[in-house]
């Protein structure tokens, strides 16, 4: 990693919900905790504790040279509201097959 960078991914000790326009999209007691330098606190939570029936794959696609390129989904009035990293790098290889929203909820 480059000098001043730093990241850590660590297992959050607190629930995490994820709503939009009243439906619950996502919420896991067992959410990962992203702390990069210069961004805020990301919760990656396990596919398995999200809707992935209300999300539709978007054709967006950010690089991200400590973490990879990210792949996102949308809800029909929310473009990119979601996304992951199929094949992170191995510095966050932690976050693989979990999903971050922009908007979390910890309970």
């Amino acid at each position: 990693m480059t000098t001043g960078h730093r990241i850590t991914v660590e297992k959050s000790d607190r629930p995490v919900r994820v709503a939009h326009a009243g439906q619950v999209l996502a919420e896991s007691d067992r959410p990962l905790v992203l702390r990069e330098t210069g961004c805020p606190d990301r919760y990656y939570i396990p596919a398995e504790d999200v809707r992935l029936d209300l999300l539709t794959p978007s054709g967006t696609r950010t690089y991200c040279p400590f973490k990879g390129t990210a792949s996102y989904w949308s809800l029909p009035d929310a473009a990119d509201l979601v996304w992951a990293y199929p094949e992170p790098k191995p510095d966050v290889a932690e976050i693989k097959d979990h999903l971050c929203f922009y908007e979390v909820e910890v309970l």
